[in-house]
Order: structure tokens, then C-alpha cells, then sequence
């Protein structure tokens, strides 16, 4: 199985950049949907955006559309998040999930068809 280790959390102004990276073990990386997640005080986990094992496909929330870019490295066995012209509403923690073994993309961002996450990392926009 899959375990995560995400970073590149921290605390930055709105407008600025933050790159998250989630580094995977195990040897099905390459078999998993990687999504990112992200939970808000007081609020549900919301989807924020996943990527296909092979990487050719990639699904973003409408929030983040044109500002956050994932990707990933199958021989380094990391998915990355960039974010750009972040805003205070992306004040959450973030997680990323592995799911092995899917078929099709019509579950992918829902957080409760992944098998794997990890422990989060926290991401703070000041105003």
C-alpha cells in the first residue's frame, strides 16, 4: 500500500505562491489517481484537484481553476501542487490521497473513493 508524506505548507500573503510536494512509498505509486483535498476550520474536505496514474488527465475544483497546477513525478514517486495568486479563502490544511486500483474518472474527486492520505500540511494566506 501507498503511504504519503505531504510539505511545502506554510504561511504567505495574498498573491503569493506555495509549491506542495507529497511524496509516496510503496511500488504502486504509478498505479494511483493522485488527488489533492483540502479542510478548512468548521468546514467539509473539499476537492481540490487530481491527476491520472499516467498523468494525462487532470480535474480541478472551479475555485481553483487558472491558479493551482498539479503534477507528477512517477520516477520519483511525487505529486506536486503548485498554487498561484493565492487567496485567503485557500486558508486550509491540505492532504493528498492515493487511490489504486480505479476505473474511469467519474469518482476522483470524491474524498471518499480514495484508500490512502496523508497527514496534511497547513497552508495560511494572510491578507
Amino acid at each position: 500500500q501507498v503511504r504519503l508524506v505531504e510539505s511545502g505548507g506554510g504561511l504567505v500573503q495574498a498573491g503569493g505562491s506555495l509549491r506542495l510536494s507529497c511524496a509516496a512509498s510503496g511500488r504502486t505509486f504509478s498505479r494511483a489517481a493522485m488527488g489533492w483535498f483540502r479542510q478548512a476550520p468548521g468546514k467539509e474536505r473539499e476537492f481540490v484537484a487530481v491527476i491520472t496514474r499516467d498523468g494525462g488527465s487532470t480535474y480541478y475544483a472551479d475555485s481553483v481553476t487558472g491558479r493551482f497546477t498539479i503534477s507528477r513525478d512517477n520516477a520519483k514517486n511525487t505529486v506536486y501542487l503548485q498554487m498561484n495568486s493565492l487567496k485567503p479563502d485557500d486558508t486550509a490544511v491540505y492532504y493528498c490521497a492515493g487511490r489504486e486500483n480505479y476505473s474511469g474518472t467519474y469518482y476522483l474527486k470524491r474524498h471518499d473513493y480514495y484508500n490512502t492520505w496523508g497527514q496534511g500540511t497547513q497552508v495560511t494566506v494572510s491578507s
